[in-house]
């Protein structure tokens, strides 16, 4: 009994707490990294299509360049630099990258230009049609193929660097 508690004591004190696992996490850190980057490069690039800023674009999704796709990327190459590419931490990673930036680029756009045309037709409406009033649709929902690749690229980039300085 007290080599089993022994072996209990040596295995929780040689684990690492959750806290002080999460700064050393080199695939947590580098899509955390990524996403953040992602979102605030957004300001530029709205002010370069537009030349206005807007800091809710900080928090929308949509837009250039793709946070989803800058994650779910540094995930996965984080992973495979840290893992090794044989393992089924990267093929994990792997298919959530795939499936994440398909689902960007194909059915959250349309639903985004499906919602932007429904908008545009209750706008049309008359004013004493029961949805003429109705809230407009968010229509900033996907995004092109474009903007997925420059965040896989930003994604593969902030991987790339946070490795290498580790």
């Amino acid at each position: 009994m007290d080599e089993v508690m022994a072996a209990a004591d040596a295995t929780t004190s040689s684990s690492p707490s959750t806290a002080a696992a999460i700064p050393s996490n080199l695939a947590l850190l580098a899509a955390l990294l990524a996403c953040a980057l992602a979102q605030f490069l957004k300001l530029f690039t709205t002010w370069y299509k537009e030349k206005r800023w807007d800091s809710k674009k900080m928090l929308d999704s949509g837009g250039m360049p793709s946070s989803h796709s800058a994650t779910v990327t540094a995930l996965a190459v984080a992973v495979g630099l840290e893992d090794g590419t044989g393992g089924p931490a990267f093929a994990i990673a792997f298919v959530l990258a795939c499936i994440v930036m398909y689902d960007a680029s194909g059915v959250r756009l349309h639903a985004g230009r499906q919602a932007e045309l429904l908008n545009q037709i209750v706008c049309e409406l008359p004013p004493e049609h029961p949805l003429s009033s109705v809230r407009p649709l968010r229509d900033s929902l996907g995004h092109t193929p474009l903007q997925v690749a420059a965040g896989a690229v930003l994604g593969c980039i902030v991987a790339y660097l946070m490795s290498n300085t580790k």
